[in-house]
């Protein structure tokens, strides 16, 4: 993995860039590939260009630079219908159309596509067992008399009923207790295994990811600051951003949970019509006194920092790992 596409991947971002009329740079030349079968996790905060990818990806907008492809092929070039079969999307707040029944919700995208009533039927009673719910009990059923977590296995359901080759899955569990997160997010990785799709997973949360994910993409401000496994994240995180996010996760040992202290960052993001000179972090860093002039002056570019695992960070080279960040020794991580 050195930042250039991949070739064999299922989907790839090849040096997407999208700056909106207003001069906002939402996304800055973003180079990632996702090979059949694999799950990689996009995490960042809110305005650092999460949706504008996903509204990409989905020919909803146009990337100002670069391509998106799809097996090999430009995505804003080829069929929209092809892509609608190709791509399944399972969103935060599933819109389910409350006038309907939870087997004509699932059965939605083939019966539009002219499918046999016969065939819509089998395959609608086919994906509610596979996403854990009785066709029989449910089938029935209108959106409001189901709760958050079987909605949104209704919304899996339906976006998985062509048998795409991609799910993109965007906040998929942020609006369900945390009771139910974790069954979706087993159900998420189950139904990923047995079926091959490959799947780019957006959240804003890693201590939900953990267990989930192959690799995760680390965005801030339309920038892509770290790229590598989900071990080599969670156990040697290198960009100060990614530290940060990572002494805010929440760990299920409540004993260890009150040991953890988290890394607050100072002052405000900055504006994405107006980001910072050099790097975009640079205003926020809790490394600042560590900062050289190439910080506030030069844009760092994703280096390998060790095999498989890219960093864009002045502070951290191969055989020099970035200095880890001292925590706030008042501010339990999970508050505050």
């Amino acid at each position: 993995m050195d930042g250039t596409p991949n070739s064999s991947a299922e989907i790839t971002l090849d040096s997407v860039g999208k700056r909106y009329p207003d001069g906002t740079d939402a996304v800055g030349s973003l180079t990632l590939d996702i090979p059949a079968g694999e799950l990689v996790v996009l995490i960042g905060p809110s305005g650092c260009g999460k949706s504008t990818i996903l509204r990409m990806i989905n020919r909803l907008i146009e990337p100002t630079s670069g391509r998106i492809l799809l097996g090999g092929a430009d995505v804003h070039a080829g069929s929209a219908v092809d892509l609608r079969r190709r791509i399944g999307y399972v969103i935060q707040n599933v819109g389910l159309f409350p006038h309907q029944t939870i087997r004509a919700n699932v059965a939605t995208v083939p019966r539009l596509l002219g499918w046999p009533k016969r065939r819509v039927e089998e395959r609608a009673t086919e994906l509610l067992e596979l996403v854990g719910l009785d066709p029989r009990q449910f089938g029935r059923r209108y959106p409001h008399e189901l709760s958050g977590g079987q909605r949104q296995r209704v919304g899996i359901a339906r976006s998985l009923i062509l048998e795409p080759s991609v799910l993109i899955a965007d906040e998929p569990v942020s609006a369900l207790d945390v009771s139910v997160q974790a069954s979706i997010l087993n159900l998420l990785r189950d139904l990923q295994r047995d079926m091959g799709f490959s799947c780019l997973f957006i959240t804003h949360d890693l201590a939900t990811v953990e267990y989930l994910c192959d690799r995760i993409a680390v965005m801030y401000l339309g920038k892509m600051v770290e790229l590598a496994s989900r071990d080599a994240i969670f156990s040697d995180p290198q960009h100060p951003y990614t530290q940060s996010l990572l002494s805010a996760a929440v760990v299920p040992d409540p004993v260890e949970q009150r040991k953890r202290r988290r890394v607050v960052l100072e002052g405000d993001p900055p504006s994405p019509l107006a980001p910072p000179s050099g790097c975009r972090f640079h205003t926020r860093c809790p490394l600042h006194d560590l900062s050289a002039p190439a910080c506030e002056e030069t844009e760092p570019l994703l280096r390998e920092f060790a095999p498989d695992h890219l960093v864009a960070c002045h502070l951290v080279s191969p055989g020099s790992p970035a200095p880890r960040i001292a925590a706030e020794e008042t501010v339990p991580a999970g508050g505050g």
